[in-house]
């Protein structure tokens, strides 16, 4: 695993990129070709923002492996998309292990969820007493 340090590689990324005005500068051009790199950072994000959207359950495991498992996913679309238009090898080489480690803890996520009861949402209010 990475952990922080990709985690701040891709947000630094990001920032500069598609959450920063929609176009990603390289060797002085902007790369901004319909269904190009943007376009496959802009579609992952989308998607992983909207899968991440995860009801709560009540268990915190839970709902940590459910929003997990498309942040991961995320991670693992964009590094093809690194893999499909970068250039520098250290980046490109990143983005393999990447896709490779982010794989394999999807992997051991599923495991857990499968492996456990789907919890009933706590109540956010006590139930009403009945005095008789």
């Amino acid at each position: 695993m990475r952990g922080a340090p990709t985690a701040i590689l891709i947000t630094l990324l990001m920032a500069e990129g598609v959450l920063g005005g929609g176009m990603m500068m390289r060797a002085g051009h902007a790369e901004t070709a319909p269904g190009g790199f943007d376009a496959m950072m802009a579609q992952s994000m989308a998607r992983m923002h909207a899968d991440m959207a995860v009801a709560p359950s009540g268990d915190p495991d839970r709902d940590f492996a459910a929003m997990m498992i498309p942040h991961h996913q995320g991670a693992i679309e964009m590094a093809k998309a690194e893999l499909a238009y970068g250039r520098d090898p250290v980046l490109r080489r990143l983005a393999q292990g990447i896709i490779v480690e982010q794989a394999q803890e999807i992997e051991v996520m599923r495991r857990a969820l499968a492996e456990r009861p789907v919890a009933r949402t706590q109540p956010t209010q006590p139930p009403a007493r009945h005095h008789h």
